[in-house]
């Protein structure tokens, strides 16, 4: 079973130019295939995003513009990761429950994940979670 110390920041290449910054992820950056990309962004001031957790799939999460909060839980230990930078990605491995919050006006969360969406890999309430993770 994974827990928080599986979960690790991985800085993107950032390729410096005078008229911008250009990152890429490409080839191996992110440890598996990905098969889905979204991103959250308008999050009204105090709103709360995530509250789940999945039993297969892994995301990697990248701040693209702003900032916000990632609260994690492994049923035994407590983290929060702020991201705020968009050459650095956070891999959230399965089994790790998530909740973001605190996000800045103007942010961007961008989510590439390494499942299509699947409502059975969902673990949406945290007692379910304390349960599956104590199996």
């Amino acid at each position: 079973m994974n827990n928080i110390k599986n979960v690790r920041l991985i800085e993107i290449p950032k390729i410096q130019d005078r008229r911008g910054n250009l990152s890429v992820i490409e080839g191996k950056a992110i440890p598996f295939t990905l098969k889905r990309v979204y991103y959250l962004y308008d999050v009204p001031s105090g709103s709360k995003r995530g509250g789940h957790a999945h039993k297969k799939q892994q995301e990697f999460l990248i701040a693209l513009s702003g900032s916000f909060d990632v609260v994690l839980k492994d049923g035994k230990s407590i983290e929060t990761i702020t991201l705020n930078r968009p050459n650095f990605g956070l891999l959230i491995e399965d089994g790790i429950w998530r909740e973001l919050k605190n996000f800045s006006s103007g942010s961007v969360c961008l989510v590439l994940a390494s499942d299509e969406f699947d409502e059975e890999d969902y673990i949406r309430e945290f007692k379910e979670f304390k349960l599956f993770k104590n199996r």
